[in-house]
Formats: C-alpha cells, sequence, structure tokens
C-alpha cells in the first residue's frame, strides 16, 4: 500500500517556476515508478511525466518537454516535478502516481493516486 500526498501548488504569473512534490509512505517506494498527471475542467486526465524505480528512465509529454523536469529522491520517499517558463495552459490539478509498472504514460496502469494540487497560471 502505498499513500501520496502533493504539495507544492500555487498561483503564479506566465514564465515562472513551480517545483512540485510527492511524498509517499510505505517502505516499497524504490519499488515503484513514478508519474506525474494533470486535469484541467473539462479534459480528460493526461500524463505529464514519469520517472522509473531507478530514476535511470524519464518520459515526458510533448507539451512539457524542455520545460519540465521529474526527479526522485528514493531515500526520502519523494518525487518532484520541476516546472519552468510555465504557460495559462499548464493550468490544472496536478497528481502524482505509484506504478509497478516499468514507466507506462496510461493513467489506467496506475495503481495508487494522491489528492492532486492545484496550478494556476495567469497570464
Amino acid at each position: 500500500q502505498v499513500q501520496l500526498v502533493e504539495s507544492g501548488g500555487g498561483l503564479v504569473q506566465a514564465g515562472d517556476s513551480l517545483r512540485l512534490s510527492c511524498a509517499a509512505s510505505g517502505r516499497t517506494f524504490s519499488s515503484y515508478a513514478m508519474g506525474w498527471f494533470r486535469q484541467s475542467p473539462g479534459k480528460e486526465r493526461e500524463f505529464v511525466a514519469v520517472i522509473s524505480w531507478s530514476g535511470s528512465i524519464t518520459y515526458y509529454a510533448d507539451s512539457v518537454k524542455g520545460r519540465f523536469t521529474i526527479s526522485r529522491d528514493n531515500a526520502k520517499k519523494t518525487v518532484y516535478l520541476q516546472m519552468n517558463s510555465l504557460k495559462p495552459e499548464d493550468t490544472a490539478v496536478y497528481y502524482c502516481a505509484a506504478t509497478t509498472g516499468w514507466a507506462p504514460r496510461l493513467a489506467h496502469e496506475y495503481d495508487y493516486w494522491g489528492q492532486g494540487t492545484q496550478v494556476t497560471v495567469s497570464s
């Protein structure tokens, strides 16, 4: 069982940066690949980034590639999403999720989800 708690969201202006954190409970955090997804009103939840259990593999959505960076600290049981050059279209609730899969990009492949943190980017 893994419980996930996101933090770090907020209201920023276009071009600003934010770093989201996702703290996990449970002893097997390092066994899980960790992903970030986001959902804005009226839209489906979309993949943002994923990192493998070791941190050696990462994938990003095309819309955030070059601006966002996912990382993890297994000793702290935390995964991060550094978001730079934020745009209004990045406005969404951001969720972290854990999976025993390799590094999937589909939401249904994830086993555990956090409650989400709101990111709002004003123009």
